[in-house]
């Protein structure tokens, strides 16, 4: 069985935001009203899109953390209680929580809180964050991973302890009570790598990690030293520690056809200008400390119908050894076609993965 999990990015609105964005400062109330009127309907329409997870099949759902525009999700944990009180058994999270912008310690309460008003259904996922919007905010990316890696510190061990001492860099406390509690015994959590490296490192955590962007080849590369690595420290392997995410483009007819391979060529173009840790032909990828480079493979972008969409993310889960597929459905204008796309997954796709 591969496991699915909708991967959401929750896209700003290129309808709405002008409203609000080309009025400047202090807008007007009718401003205010007008943007009010469209963002809060969009809003509650995304709601229900989530929600409808559970009964298309989905294992879980899982958020993700950007900021200064294209998305609305700069705090994807306030959007998870949403999501539980609409459904029942769906695992539910973020993929992943930017540590290097929080305070550890309150972390670590905020996720007791969601683990309570998820019902124990919370995944927590971290990530090491993006270099191009710690430049926005100038923070170095050696500092972001150094801050990234004293926060796991702090994390790991508040999950596990109500009372928490640390001395560090960025954090130092004595006997810090963190209430209220996580209700699971063992919350599951996930790293997203693109390395190596970083994988032995949640390996050694006994975290389980998710990767995308880079070729299948490397995903197994990276998948098997986290085995390797998490076996010699005697935590658990395995595909059920492994997932792959990919971007899933359905085509359908004659007018969605070549859409995947359009809709790549257009990505990692945008990309590129982005993010400097992604080689390029006229530019080799960064690989100093804080920066891990990556090349984005043609396998990143699975297209086809949905049959041979399944059929693609089962090859590439079987080479790569990942026991769970999050899909992230681009190359929509609407949402109303990826709301389409995901009841195309939920009816076609599901069942195939299940059944691997």
């Amino acid at each position: 069985m591969i496991k699915s999990w909708a991967f959401e990015f929750f896209f700003a609105s290129r309808e709405i935001e002008p409203i609000i964005q080309g009025a400047g400062a202090n807008p007007s109330e009718e401003v205010c009203n007008e943007y009010a009127s469209k963002i809060i309907p969009y809003f509650q329409d995304y709601v229900d899109l989530w929600a409808s997870a559970e009964k298309l099949g989905f294992h879980g759902i899982l958020m993700s953390e950007h900021h200064f525009g294209g998305g609305y999700s700069p705090s994807p944990n306030l959007l998870l209680p949403l999501i539980a009180e609409r459904t029942k058994n769906i695992r539910i999270g973020v993929m992943g929580m930017v540590l290097p912008y929080h305070n550890a310690w309150r972390i670590v309460e905020e996720i007791g809180m969601l683990d309570i008003l998820c019902g124990g259904r919370l995944e927590i996922g971290t990530s090491a964050g993006i270099p191009g919007e710690f430049k926005r905010i100038g923070l170095d990316p050696v500092e972001a991973r150094a801050r990234y890696d004293e926060a796991l510190e702090i994390l790991d061990a508040g999950i596990k302890n109500p009372v928490l001492t640390h001395h560090g860099k960025y954090w130092n406390f004595d006997e810090l009570t963190l209430v209220p509690r996580p209700v699971q015994a063992n919350p599951p959590v996930w790293t997203t790598v693109i390395s190596v490296e970083s994988a032995r490192k949640a390996a050694r955590r006994g975290s389980k990690i998710v990767t995308g962007f880079i070729p299948t080849e490397k995903v197994k590369e990276v998948f098997d030293a986290y085995n390797e690595e998490a076996d010699k420290c005697g935590n658990p392997t395995g595909p059920d520690m492994c997932g792959l995410r990919r971007q899933v483009i359905f085509e359908i007819d004659e007018e969605t056809a070549g859409k995947s391979e359009a809709f790549g060529e257009m990505f990692k173009s945008m990309i590129a200008k982005a993010d400097d840790r992604m080689a390029t032909s006229d530019r080799k990828a960064l690989d100093s400390p804080g920066k891990h480079g990556y090349t984005i493979g043609k396998e990143e972008f699975i297209g086809g119908t949905p049959n041979q969409a399944a059929d693609e993310i089962i090859e590439q889960c079987k080479e790569s050894g990942a026991g769970h597929f999050q899909v992230v459905f681009s190359g929509d204008n609407t949402l109303q076609e990826l709301a389409g796309n995901w009841e195309l997954f939920g009816h076609y796709v599901i069942p195939k993965l299940n059944a691997a």
